[in-house]
């Protein structure tokens, strides 16, 4: 290896296309700096930062990118002329924008290198331009088809009856705390049927609260008792002489 190559320095570049691999507890990020950074130590390469666009498409075009434009103003400041993807779709997943992108970054004389493929964007010989369209054009074929088998499953599912968007009811997200309250709602203490209101007290001494710490309001627990038997419960009320409608 060249003294010139141990020197070169360069910047990482990140691309999360969906908000739900965002996060702490999420490896999209994690795995794809991992990859680069291995690629960066194996050919002596410098990493001087890291930028990430997150929640961003593969089919947004570069300029309208917060954290590529960020990453362009700060290449332009130190000199640094060489970005480092884990793969190609991470820059671009679109071949009509990763195409204009690298055509943009050649004309700054900025270098872009996929870890997985160090080549394909250095060259830029009709072979090497061949190759790189063809493994775009795959990558939105592969993309199309994924979203055409998650949308028919998610058909299929909803045509069985299964619940497949949206957020998730208590009873999908606490089966205890709604086992708990149908049994408190059947328990006959002295004095009557418990209230909604009883329940939610019942709830919260044994620890059944909501996410902010608090009783759950009489009509969560209304809820609870009408998902769990498949229909609205009557036989609990909202408070003292009143009947749940």
């Amino acid at each position: 290896m060249s003294k010139s190559q141990k020197s070169l320095k360069a910047f990482a570049y990140l691309r999360t296309s969906s908000a739900a691999n965002i996060g702490e507890d999420k490896d999209s990020g994690r795995r794809q700096l991992h990859a680069i950074e291995g690629f960066a130590k194996r050919a002596g390469i410098e990493l001087v930062g890291t930028y990430h666009d997150e929640a961003v498409k593969g089919s947004d075009p570069i300029d309208t990118r917060p954290g590529f434009a960020e990453m362009l103003e700060a290449l332009e400041a130190n000199g640094t002329k060489t970005i480092i993807v884990e793969t190609a779709n991470r820059f671009a997943r679109d071949l009509m924008v990763q195409e204009v992108g690298f055509a943009m970054l050649k004309a700054r004389g900025i270098d872009l290198i996929a870890a997985d493929s160090p080549t394909s964007f250095l060259d830029d010989t009709p072979t090497a331009r061949l190759i790189r369209q063809v493994l775009g054009a795959i990558s939105e074929f592969e993309k199309a088809m994924l979203v055409a088998k998650l949308k028919g499953a998610r058909d299929r599912k909803r045509r069985s009856g299964v619940k497949v968007e949206g957020r998730k009811s208590i009873g999908e997200e606490r089966p205890e705390t709604v086992a708990l309250a149908r049994s408190l709602a059947r328990a006959r203490p002295k004095g009557g049927k418990r209230s909604l209101r009883e329940i939610s007290a019942a709830l919260a001494e044994a620890g059944h609260t909501t996410k902010m710490g608090t009783p759950y309001a009489p009509t969560a627990i209304k809820l609870m008792l009408a998902r769990a038997s498949g229909r609205l419960v009557g036989n609990a009320t909202d408070g003292p002489g009143q009947r749940s409608p």
